[in-house]
């Protein structure tokens, strides 16, 4: 009987081991011959904004270099949490990847529940692209720079009214940061969409505003807005002349909008490493980054490591502020 039970023992082993090495094999050839199909790229927003945008860019230089379809599906709602929750409860194997923004960070601390976990149900591929921001006051207002700015909220706590296209959107959340950082006192007027926010600040209903720097050069060079900081950790190439929010009086303030790639949790790291290094050396492209520049964007590849890191800080930082100004949206 001992024998009997000793050689069965043998034969499920060998059998086990078979299974096991046979599985191995199958998931090296998979990942040995990655990507064998059509890409799915989960946009969580509708067409037309900036994420959607960086997508149609990015994909259509990572089909070509694949020689793979890399299709853009947008998959909008809820700030970007239909989307984000699809792409987390899809298969790790490569062939479904998003692209997540700042607002993936921020998520959170102004939801009182998400349908997924932000560092744990995601795998990161890379930063893609950063888009900074600028301060921007109607000429009225008398200033020329944001010490200045700084100085009159102070001088004038609650009176001076800031646009944004909406409550928890970057906006709002960048300048709620910058009066954390300042102790100013000032009044947020939420619009439904940055364009609401821009003509309202063009006819005089509200003084200043954070906003994308592509969408306001045309007003700056005519003189209808005056240029005060970009929010970026560095001057933009856009805007060279305009000094950082930092360099302004207000150090270590740096906000950027950025935009990454994340596939699903349990996505191979043979995938993940293929994925980021392909992305990296798409992003290097002096085609891809001139397409960029044209929307004012800024490539901004980095290890997998490092988009994590990115991640971990981002999402730290934003719920010390939104705790800070007590933001929340159901």
């Amino acid at each position: 009987m001992k024998l009997m039970l000793s050689t069965m023992s043998r034969m499920a082993a060998a059998v086990l081991l078979a299974a096991a090495t046979s599985a191995f094999a199958q998931k090296a050839a998979m990942e040995a011959g990655y990507p064998s199909k059509a890409i799915r790229m989960i946009v969580p927003f509708a067409p037309g904004g900036g994420t959607d945008i960086i997508a149609r860019l990015v994909s259509q230089d990572l089909g070509q270099a694949w020689g793979q379809s890399v299709v853009v599906d947008n998959r909008g709602g809820s700030g970007g949490i239909v989307g984000a929750e699809l792409a987390a409860r899809s298969s790790p194997d490569g062939y479904t990847m998003m692209l997540c923004s700042l607002g993936f960070s921020y998520a959170p601390a102004l939801y009182r529940k998400l349908p997924y976990d932000t560092e744990k149900d995601f795998s990161p591929i890379s930063l893609v692209a950063t888009q900074p921001f600028i301060y921007v006051v109607v000429p009225s207002l008398g200033v020329s720079s944001m010490k200045d700015l700084i100085a009159l909220a102070k001088s004038k706590p609650g009176e001076l009214r800031y646009g944004s296209g909406g409550s928890g959107g970057s906006s709002h959340l960048g300048t709620e940061l910058l009066r954390v950082m300042t102790g100013i006192d000032v009044t947020h007027v939420p619009y439904k969409g940055t364009g609401p926010a821009l003509t309202a600040m063009l006819s005089g209903e509200i003084h200043f505003q954070l906003i994308g720097i592509s969408s306001v050069v045309p007003h700056m060079k005519s003189g209808r807005m005056r240029a005060l900081a970009v929010s970026g950790a560095k001057r933009s190439s856009a805007a060279p002349e305009v000094p950082t929010v930092a360099e302004s009086g207000v150090p270590g303030y740096a906000f950027d909008v950025w935009y990454g790639m994340l596939f699903p949790a349990g996505t191979p790291r043979a995938i993940v490493g293929k994925a980021n290094a392909e992305l990296n050396r798409v992003l290097k492209s002096p085609a891809l980054a001139q397409r960029f520049a044209a929307v004012g964007l800024e490539p901004s590849g980095t290890t997998s490591e490092e988009f994590a890191r990115i991640i971990r800080s981002e999402t730290a930082k934003w719920r010390k502020v939104v705790e800070s100004a007590k933001i929340r949206v159901e």
